[in-house]
């Protein structure tokens, strides 16, 4: 039995970036969506490594890049103008072009309008 596939500790098959297989990275890096759940992100440092993998729906290797935790930062706070900037761009994705009304829900792209707005115009179709 061999090395695992995408083993390459020290680059040199992928342009001089650490590669490691799924749940084989060392200690101290995480991906972003790890270093978020801690409240953290990477603060502008480059990437330390990847970790790739086979995927049945992607044709080639997926990777994730990997981030030393010890030079990352915290998360900036939200700030009461990018709350307010948040929230009316959220509006602005349920209010339905159509009737104007706020749907309750993020329309559906293929769609562009709401769901009664979309059966509507199946219907006169």
């Amino acid at each position: 039995m061999g090395r695992p596939r995408h083993w390459d500790p020290t680059g040199e098959r992928h342009g001089g970036t650490p590669t490691y297989p799924w749940r084989m990275a060392p200690r101290g890096l995480f991906t972003r969506a790890q270093l978020r759940a801690k409240g953290l992100r990477p603060g502008g440092q480059d990437v330390a490594a990847q970790i790739c993998w086979r995927s049945r729906r992607a044709k080639g290797p997926r990777t994730a890049y990997l981030y030393r935790i010890d030079r990352a930062k915290p998360v900036r706070p939200m700030t009461p103008a990018k709350a307010a900037a948040l929230a009316k761009a959220n509006a602005a994705r349920r209010t339905c072009p159509t009737c104007g009304r706020d749907a309750g829900y993020v329309l559906p792209a293929h769609l562009g309008t709401c769901l009664p707005c979309a059966d509507t115009a199946a219907l006169a179709a």
